[in-house]
């Protein structure tokens, strides 16, 4: 089965480009991500702060199935409504160190989005370690319950 969502790895690069076409007006793929009871929906994943603006923090955690928390930390560098955020995500405890996120939120038709996303990581190493541990089935996963479940608010 092809995923919707598309990761564009080039070799020796440390950045993954990702895009996902999703068939929701702008205004509510934006809200999917500003949202935190939204957001822990589709990330599964309990909000522990969400605060979005410019220089807003955020912290995100979540717990595997024997019961250990991972926590997920950053900071929101630009804010721009249903256009654009900027923003730092490192996961504590973790050594892959922090990567920039930049994701562009583009209106499509009134009822389709696309959402378009620039990780860049510290290194090759770095990114090639998210990759491996399945940031590719995993951000699919999350972004086929990110439609469902936004689907329902429409």
């Amino acid at each position: 089965m092809e995923q919707k969502t598309k990761i564009n790895a080039e070799e020796g690069k440390q950045e993954l480009m990702i895009t996902r076409e999703f068939d929701l007006p702008l205004e509510l793929l934006f809200k999917a991500y500003v949202d935190p009871d939204i957001v822990e929906q589709w990330m599964t994943t309990k909000v522990l702060k969400l605060e979005s603006k410019k220089h807003g923090h955020y912290q995100f955690e979540s717990t595997d199935a024997q019961g250990n928390k991972y926590r997920f930390t950053g900071v929101i560098h630009e804010f721009i409504p249903n256009r654009k955020i900027t923003r730092t995500f490192e996961m504590e405890n973790m050594s892959f160190g922090v990567q920039l996120e930049l994701l562009d939120f583009e209106k499509l038709t009134d009822n389709t989005s696309k959402l378009n996303m620039h990780i860049i990581y510290e290194s090759v190493t770095q990114r090639d370690q998210v990759l491996k541990i399945g940031m590719t089935q995993g951000i699919n996963m999350a972004h086929n319950r990110l439609q469902d479940i936004v689907n329902k608010l429409k």
